[in-house]
């Protein structure tokens, strides 16, 4: 019998919403998170499973986000906001992976405060996320994702186990120039196609185009992929897969070699699940051949910087015995 895992990787795409009306003005707040200066903020996290956790309150209500570079917008969930009206219904489906996730609404989060940092009017789709709560037995409020974040300059460190946001200008540099005590030892770019990472690499020497979402639980890689890929790809086991639409499909398990992405930053074997990318593409609008999440950060400690389109890596400590 496969074991039943979920796996996370959320897409929604917001439609404007043609009511004027905007509902009662909503402040988001880290009561953990540590003011560095007015332009930057350092947020502790807690990994449940591989998901990046923060804690936060919200129309006085207190919970977990999830940091999710996958998602497009806000999204609350609908079991802690049910104050919703029929006119806030959206008109264009959100996707998950696998499939459409059914009636999402939109709210308007007037002003989300960071400590001093402040963006007006944000719109945050409302969507039913009880099963990812049930799951992950987490009192799970909403998801954080690119309509917030790219704004800033992110660092996700599962060193130290904490986001550093520090405020942009329009051409990415930061605002306050010194943000990072440890050295910046490598760099790669990426192409943003609507809210979408892309990097471009290649297993065993062939090209591939990956996106990085920072809440895959695990790579993906595309079973459609040609042979000299796979090859690759060492299946171990099968898996029964529940997305964020609480859709559940099957898949192989395994380990995926020879990935690099540069001359300089490649990586040892990652666990990978092998599966039917075609609901992803359509949810992401692109043609990758596979997804980087939560092992990519675990071999990195990286900064994600979307205006200027760069990742920037910092190393691990040396281990000393």
């Amino acid at each position: 019998m496969p074991r039943i895992l979920l796996f996370l990787l959320i897409v929604c795409f917001s439609s404007v919403l043609n009511a004027n009306d905007i509902i009662k003005k909503g402040t988001i707040i880290f009561p953990k998170s540590e003011k560095i200066n007015e332009y930057t903020t350092r947020i502790p996290f807690k990994l449940v499973d591989h998901l990046i956790i923060v804690e936060a309150e919200i129309y006085n209500k207190k919970g977990n986000f999830i940091i999710d570079t996958g998602s497009e917008s806000m999204i609350l969930n609908k079991m802690h906001f049910n104050n919703l009206y029929k006119h806030h219904e959206k008109k264009n489906q959100s996707f998950g992976v696998m499939e459409a996730i059914d009636n999402p609404y939109e709210k308007h989060v007037k002003d989300f405060v960071l400590q001093n940092f402040k963006l007006e009017t944000l719109k945050s789709d409302v969507i039913n996320l009880s099963h990812i709560e049930q799951s992950k037995k987490i009192k799970l409020l909403g998801i954080i994702g690119y309509s917030v974040l790219k704004d800033y300059e992110v660092f996700v460190d599962l060193h130290l186990n904490q986001i550093t946001l520090s405020k942009v200008d329009r051409f990415g540099n930061k605002l306050d120039k010194n943000v990072y005590l440890e050295k910046i030892v490598d760099s790669l770019n990426f192409t943003l196609k609507n809210h979408t990472i892309i990097l471009f690499g290649d297993i065993n020497n062939k090209k591939v185009k990956f996106g990085l979402d920072t809440a895959a639980e695990f790579n993906q890689i595309s079973k459609n992929l040609n042979k000299d890929l796979l090859n690759c790809f060492i299946p171990k086991k099968r898996l029964v897969l529940m997305d964020a639409s609480n859709k559940k499909t099957e898949v192989i398990a395994g380990k995926l070699h020879r990935v690099r992405l540069s001359k300089t930053i490649y990586f040892g074997p990652m666990d990978t699940v092998l599966t039917n990318l075609k609901r992803v593409n359509e949810a992401f609008g692109t043609d990758l051949d596979g997804i980087l999440g939560y092992e990519f950060f675990k071999y990195k400690r990286t900064i994600i910087n979307y205006q200027k389109e760069k990742l920037y890596f910092i190393n691990y400590p040396i281990k000393r015995h």
